[in-house]
């Protein structure tokens, strides 16, 4: 007997013969004597009409009422599990984010979670019951509904997981695992069998959809396995666990593609203590993320200071790095939006040299040129054109011998 999180996407719940189909795969765990939380998110396309709804109320919607809408769309795909569970004859309860004992920090529309009071999931689970959970959703210390932005679900059952000790948290999505690469850019694109938290997490950084960012954070501060697999069929999937000895062995275990990128430069910057604190700091007052950071010091003592944001945040960015040139001195401001980031990502790069090498030279043999690189201890990215992403996804895919079967 095991404890099980099984969380189920929008493509997962898009209608009730879907929902049905998620019951089937709810009751054969349970019918083998495992406990089972169920997380569920929105069906397909309910927040998106939530939003537009909201939009049509008010042209800049209440952050507060906007969460307690769109949290119905939770509320409602948990409501009718709950139910088809009981029509056949098993013991089950739908509970919201707060009835779960979720409690976030006051962030409306990307809430974190502070804290799980897993008691009533527990003492359900003890009585037989399986528990169905709305996902994306909480409450703050003061009471009210929160949620945790875009595929958020993901976190909360990752979180559950943690807070009931369960024995794996399964993702269950219209993929049925991690590739190697987008299969839709890379037609020889592989399902990887495991793959480490850290090479997890730099692949959803870097723009694979499979997790959210968060969810893999959690999973790796609480080492919660998780089991990425389809709902639309019986296969393993993608274990996302701890760092094993032999995952060294594979030097590239993936390579990703970003298209959300834009870039600045703020040029001939005055080389002086706090000016780049000027810069970023009047963008995260912003609440702009910044990406790449890349800065280049000429000999005449000024500075030309490059960074990615994304596409959303890019006008904003601009407006702001205008007025912080104007005020410390720069030169000029200069702007690219067609671009993307390539990026490879391996626990092998710890231990093999040349992979940086192999990764130029396979971009230079189709004239792709670099604009940025950036690196970390498992991952080398890329700026370049994005008229070249993806054939340089599929070079960089054959380079590193990701191709083969």
């Amino acid at each position: 007997m095991a404890l099980k999180v099984q969380k189920f996407g929008g493509t997962s719940v898009a209608d009730i013969e879907r929902i049905k189909r998620v019951a089937d795969r709810v009751t054969k765990s349970y019918d083998k004597g495992d406990k089972v939380v169920v997380v569920l998110s929105a069906m397909a396309g309910v927040t998106d009409k939530l939003i537009a709804l909201a939009e049509s109320a008010s042209k800049v919607p209440d952050t507060r009422e906007l969460d307690v809408l769109l949290a119905t769309g939770e509320q409602t795909t948990a409501a009718l599990l709950a139910m088809i569970l009981k029509d056949r004859g098993y013991r089950s309860t739908s509970l919201l984010g707060f009835q779960a004992g979720i409690i976030t920090d006051e962030s409306a529309g990307k809430a974190r979670i502070l804290d799980i009071e897993a008691d009533r999931i527990v003492k359900l689970l003890d009585e037989g019951h399986i528990v169905v959970v709305a996902g994306f959703q909480g409450r703050d210390v003061n009471g009210n509904i929160t949620t945790l932005g875009r595929g958020g679900s993901d976190t909360s059952a990752v979180a559950i997981a943690s807070a009931v000790k369960a024995d794996v948290c399964e993702i269950f999505t219209d993929v049925d695992g991690v590739y190697t690469t987008d299969p839709r850019i890379c037609s020889k694109a592989r399902k990887i069998n495991r793959i480490s938290y850290e090479e997890m997490l730099e692949m959803a950084i870097l723009g694979a959809k499979v997790l959210q960012i968060r969810s893999v954070e959690f999973a790796k501060k609480y080492n919660v396995p998780v089991h990425v697999r389809s709902s639309f069929n019986e296969e393993e999937g993608t274990m996302v666990i701890n760092e094993s000895a032999d995952m060294e062995s594979v030097v590239v275990s993936g390579v990703t593609c970003d298209k959300n990128e834009t870039r600045i430069t703020l040029k001939r910057v005055p080389d002086q203590p706090g000016v780049s604190a000027k810069i970023f700091g009047a963008l995260a007052d912003a609440n702009i993320m910044v990406d790449m950071i890349i800065q280049n010091t000429r000999a005449n003592g000024e500075t030309d200071v490059t960074f990615t944001v994304t596409k959303t945040d890019f006008r904003k960015a601009c407006e702001i790095s205008e007025q912080v040139a104007n005020k410390i001195g720069a030169a000029a401001v200069l702007t690219a939006e067609n671009i993307a980031k390539v990026s490879v990502i391996g626990l092998g790069m710890k231990s093999n040299a040349g992979v940086a090498a192999t990764m130029f030279k396979a971009l230079a043999s189709e004239n792709i040129n670099i604009i940025l690189i950036s690196t970390s201890e498992i991952r080398i990215s890329c700026v370049i054109e994005e008229k070249y992403a993806e054939l340089a996804v599929r070079v960089l895919h054959k380079a590193f011998g990701l191709d083969a079967e």
